[in-house]
């Protein structure tokens, strides 16, 4: 292990369960989506490593966008607040969007970008989440396609950060309490 990984609990999902579990949901997406007009949305920070392997897993013609928003800032405990920080660039009137999210957890980001791209009338809008965390949802909302489910643990790796840091690790670790609290 290198020095990035000392600040690493313990690995909670690991590169290999990770890689099965994409090409699983590619392959969904791909048969759900079939002859449909599809833009992937990729959430960005947190999502931008999932997004990539993801899109290489669905064998569609699809166009993709990117979108930030966070209720987080350099934290480890939500706001509430919600702030767009980036918007789509293209128009997602009549066509079906799947947003593409590193992890559904109090649910604010999610219902806020939810209801913003709903407002723009697109044919439909779901969401697929590497990680779900039910077990912290402050706003009811579920995602469509769901890599794994979580318990109430801070991670990090593979997109997801703490304080920036971290999003280069291959697995999807928990983090030293030491190094968030």
């Amino acid at each position: 292990m290198s020095n990035l990984y000392d600040v690493v609990e313990r690995v909670a999902i690991s590169r290999e369960e990770i890689a099965a579990k994409v090409a699983e949901l590619g392959a969904k997406i791909t048969g759900d989506y079939r002859g449909k007009e599809l833009i992937l949305v990729c959430v960005l920070k947190g999502a931008v490593v999932f997004f990539s392997d993801l899109l290489r897993h669905i064998d569609l013609p699809v166009t993709v966008d990117t979108f930030a928003a966070s209720s987080y800032g350099n934290g480890s405990e939500t706001s509430g607040e919600v702030v767009v920080e980036k918007d789509l660039s293209m128009d997602i009137r009549g066509k079906h969007v799947l947003i593409v999210e590193d992890i559904i957890d109090s649910g604010y980001t999610m219902r806020k970008t939810v209801d913003m791209f709903s407002s723009r009338n697109p044919a439909s809008v779901k969401i697929c989440a590497l990680l779900d965390k039910p077990s912290r949802r402050k706003i009811d909302i579920k995602g469509d396609y769901i890599a794994f489910t979580v318990g109430n643990e801070f991670l990090a790796g593979y997109g997801l950060d703490y304080a920036q840091l971290y999003r280069n690790m291959p697995d999807i670790c928990v983090l030293k309490e030491s190094v968030y609290r």
